[in-house]
């Protein structure tokens, strides 16, 4: 086992040591995948500054302004809004910031996610469990697919697997990225996994375990758990985390923890006795592994309410993950390659939604807990601006328009979208749509493919 010691050499007092299990593996039409192998704090509304050029190589380079691929090009610029709480999606047309279309979709759709080859959006029916195709030349819905606990879809960057993040169950779940059909599920070691980002090599992809505070590593080829971070053990004084909180995985499928660990007792799918519904409801400090054991983060750690890491975005220079903590109000640095905690930035109350600006400098947060967004530089590693929706409001999710002049959030409290502009923050727009507005798209992006979310493009 390799000791994970802090930036000063020696192991600190507080931190647990865990060894992570090496989890093991476990419907109609969707997109095309091309020819390939088959089937294997600054001030509000206050300017931007300009910074330095970002680090090359950048994995965004090709997300650029008018470098739309020519499988998007002919597709009408719109925006596509799953409203959780009405069962419906808004279509809006961004010329003219009005509601065009509203269909009627399954259960609490939750994000609008562009497929891999670019040509098919899908809409996450969370409780109806099935995946809604839309079809961006028309924006009109498609026959839909039944799809187990579709939370949010991601896509490995080769496009040969779709991944479903089925949060309530606790799975990451390994599909056909046409049929949506399952090929694997793999048991996650925490609880509400529901949002990632992929390394540079695009071989390990970190998720969010939203009810449990932990992130996970997971090499895509292998499905396996390669690593767990517990950002639940790790403390912020001052901005700076004095544990890492990672555990690595064995073969044996174990764990170990530096608190006291308690056996718990199985239950279909992996989960623990006492289980875990949409809230994350579970004890303090207590994670599941795949064999149906309770483990406890030890020493006391506030578990869920520790820490509620949402969204993650790989920074431009492909070394470190920007993870979005609701609870803690702020986003983590953590890693890329050891996973380790690097550092802690506090953005605004319920930090949510990371996006990056088009020229890479910069990264976006939703502060949804006070209705703002908080704009970090990527250089400097804190924030230089700070925009605040007049009123007040909860911006959850969103994404950048093709140009990157506007940043589209949902309002999720609010039942409205709002549409900022990315050079001072000023409010242009507060669109009205259904009630619970959550992942939206704004689509056709720059960019050759897909990664997932509502819009993850290298």
């Amino acid at each position: 086992m390799r000791r994970l010691e802090d930036g000063r050499g020696r192991l600190r007092a507080g931190t647990a040591l865990v060894i992570a299990l090496a989890c093991v593996p476990g419907c109609g039409s969707g997109p095309a995948v091309p020819a390939g192998p088959a089937e294997p704090a600054g001030s509000p509304h206050g300017r931007i500054p300009a910074r330095a050029e970002p680090k090359t190589p950048d994995v965004y380079a090709h997300d650029r302004p008018g470098m739309l691929s020519p499988a998007v090009r002919d597709f009408p610029p719109r925006v596509y809004v799953p409203n959780s709480e009405s069962d419906t999606v808004s279509v809006i047309d961004p010329r003219t910031y009005r509601v065009i279309r509203e269909f009627p979709v399954h259960g609490r759709p939750q994000h609008v996610v562009p497929s891999w080859d670019l040509k098919t959006l899908w809409v996450n029916n969370n409780d109806g469990n099935t995946l809604t195709p839309i079809d961006p030349k028309t924006g009109r819905p498609g026959r839909s697919i039944p799809v187990d606990d579709p939370y949010n879809l991601y896509f490995t960057p080769d496009g040969r697997t779709a991944l479903v993040m089925a949060e309530r169950n606790n799975r990451l779940d390994f599909r056909n990225p046409r049929t949506m059909r399952l090929r694997y599920s793999l048991p996650m070691p925490c609880r509400g996994v529901n949002h990632g980002d992929f390394t540079a090599d695009e071989t390990v992809f970190l998720a969010s375990c939203e009810f449990s505070g932990q992130l996970v590593a997971v090499d895509v080829a292998a499905r396996k758990v390669r690593a767990v971070v517990d950002l639940t053990q790790a403390k912020v004084p001052h901005g700076h985390p004095d544990t890492d909180g990672v555990r690595h995985a064995t073969a044996d499928g174990h764990t170990t923890s530096g608190g006291h660990a308690r056996a718990g007792h199985a239950m279909p799918g992996g989960r623990a006795s006492g289980g875990q519904g949409r809230t994350g409801e579970h004890a303090p400090g207590e994670h599941v592994t795949s064999g149906g054991h309770v483990v406890t983060g030890g020493h006391g750690t506030a578990g869920v309410r520790g820490s509620m890491p949402q969204d993650v975005k790989l920074s431009p220079d492909g070394t470190t993950f920007y993870v979005a903590d609701m609870s803690r109000n702020g986003v983590w640095l953590v890693g890329a390659k050891d996973f380790r905690v690097k550092r802690f930035v506090r953005t605004g109350e319920g930090a949510h939604g990371l996006y990056v600006s088009r020229d890479s400098k910069l990264l976006y947060v939703s502060n949804r807990g006070e209705g703002s967004v908080s704009v970090i530089s990527f250089a400097r590693h804190k924030p230089v601006a700070t925009w605040r929706i007049p009123g007040g409001g909860s911006p959850d999710m969103g994404g950048l328009s093709a140009d990157g002049r506007r940043l589209w959030l949902s309002g999720r409290y609010d039942g409205v979208v709002y549409v900022l502009d990315t050079a001072d923050g000023r409010l242009i727009r507060k669109i009205p749509v259904g009630a619970g507005p959550h992942g939206l798209a704004v689509y056709p992006q720059p960019g050759r493919y897909s990664l997932g979310h509502t819009g993850i493009f290298r």
